[in-house]
């Protein structure tokens, strides 16, 4: 299965959220931002003139530049193009060869792109946690709050939550910062998160809070 052509829709607003579990707030001294598989891949499935991929750039751009200001490390994980089906594994009856091996479309997008001293994990399942350094990473710098943004909701952003809820590190899902196949699928992706794993929130949220 390829990637679905995704039809422009509104990005959730703060009015529009589940009510969460918790009342975690994000800590600058305990908080590591992770922008998770936002490569020209992921993104050629959406109108890059409309919503919700305008503000989702734009606001990870935002919390990026944040972040950078108070010392929050930035994460990004990227799927790696042309893996063989032994890499792909499960994934390969659900979504195909995935990536291309074409290094812009593996590419991060410019808007979010890291820096040259930038953290990028290679990542090869859903969860940004598996087969990666994530979990390492964050008790290694003595932090325990992931602020997930990136694509796709309901999948990678929703699992990587999840999984870090197991670990035991608080996670935020920022709802505008995110975007999915649909409005359905995102709406589904934050009622879940809200009521299981993470905090739901918004760029503002986030902004003003730190």
């Amino acid at each position: 299965m390829a990637l679905p052509t995704i039809t422009p829709y509104p990005m959730p607003a703060a009015a529009d959220l589940p009510a969460n579990r918790v009342d975690w707030k994000v800590d600058p001294d305990r908080a590591v931002l992770l922008v998770h598989d936002l490569q020209n891949y992921f993104l050629s499935a959406y109108d890059p003139e409309a919503s919700p991929v305008t503000e989702l750039l734009r606001n990870v751009r935002a919390l990026k530049l944040r972040a950078a200001a108070l010392g929050i490390p930035v994460v990004h994980t990227a799927q790696p193009g042309g893996q063989t089906p032994a890499e792909r594994g499960l994934q390969q009856d659900f979504w195909g060869p995935g990536l291309p091996a074409d290094p812009h479309a593996a590419a991060i997008a410019d808007a979010v792109a890291p820096g040259p001293d930038g953290r990028v994990l290679t990542k090869w399942k859903y969860s940004g946690f598996v087969r990666t350094s994530l979990e390492r990473d964050l008790r290694d710098q003595g932090r325990d709050q992931l602020v997930v943004t990136g694509v796709y909701a309901h999948i990678g952003v929703l699992m990587t939550a999840c999984d870090a809820w197991m670990r035991d590190i608080q996670a935020f899902v920022v709802a505008d910062a995110v975007a999915d196949f649909s409005a359905a699928d995102h709406a589904m992706a934050l009622r879940w998160a809200a009521g299981r794993c993470a905090v739901v929130t918004t760029t503002d949220t986030v902004l003003d809070g730190v």
